[in-house]
C-alpha cells in the first residue's frame, strides 16, 4: 500500500510540473498575442495538444488517489483537504476545457477566463501537493 501512496504522489508531482510547463506556454502565447508580434505556432501547437491530455491524466490521478485511500482506509475521504483540493481540481480541469472550446480567434472574454482558471489550477495544485506532502511527513 505505501508504494501505491507513493507512486501516486510521484505521478501527481510530475503531473504538476507539467501543468507548470502548460502555464508557461500559455503565458508565452498570450504575451506575443497581447503585444501584437507574430503567433508562437509552435507553442500554440503544444498548448493545444497537450491540454485534453493533461485534463484526462490530472483527473486519472485525483481518481487513482481516490482508489488508493479507500482501499487503504475503506471510504474516499480519509484525507479530507487533500480529497476536496483533487476534486476541486477535477472540476477546474473540466472547466478550463469547456472554456477552451468557446475560444474562437481573438475572442477576449474566454481567453480572459481561460487564462484565470488556468493561474487557479496551478495555485490550486501547489496547495494540493502540500496537503499530499503532509500525509507523508
Amino acid at each position: 500500500m505505501e508504494f501505491l501512496k507513493l507512486l501516486h504522489g510521484s505521478y501527481n508531482i510530475v503531473m504538476l510540473v507539467l501543468f507548470v510547463r502548460q502555464g508557461a506556454l500559455g503565458v508565452s502565447i498570450r504575451r506575443e498575442r497581447v503585444a501584437g508580434r507574430a503567433p508562437l505556432f509552435g507553442a500554440i501547437k503544444l498548448h493545444r495538444r497537450a491540454g485534453p491530455v493533461l485534463t484526462l491524466l490530472g483527473s486519472l490521478g485525483f481518481f487513482a488517489g481516490a482508489a488508493v485511500s479507500f482501499i487503504d482506509h475503506g471510504h474516499i475521504p480519509h484525507y479530507p483537504r487533500h480529497f476536496i483540493a483533487g476534486l476541486v481540481l477535477v472540476f477546474l480541469f473540466g472547466a478550463t476545457y469547456l472554456i477552451s472550446r468557446k475560444i474562437k480567434g481573438p475572442a477576449p472574454p474566454w481567453r480572459i477566463v481561460h487564462s484565470v482558471v488556468g493561474v487557479a489550477i496551478l495555485a490550486l495544485y501547489f496547495v494540493q501537493v502540500y496537503f499530499g506532502l503532509g500525509i507523508f511527513l
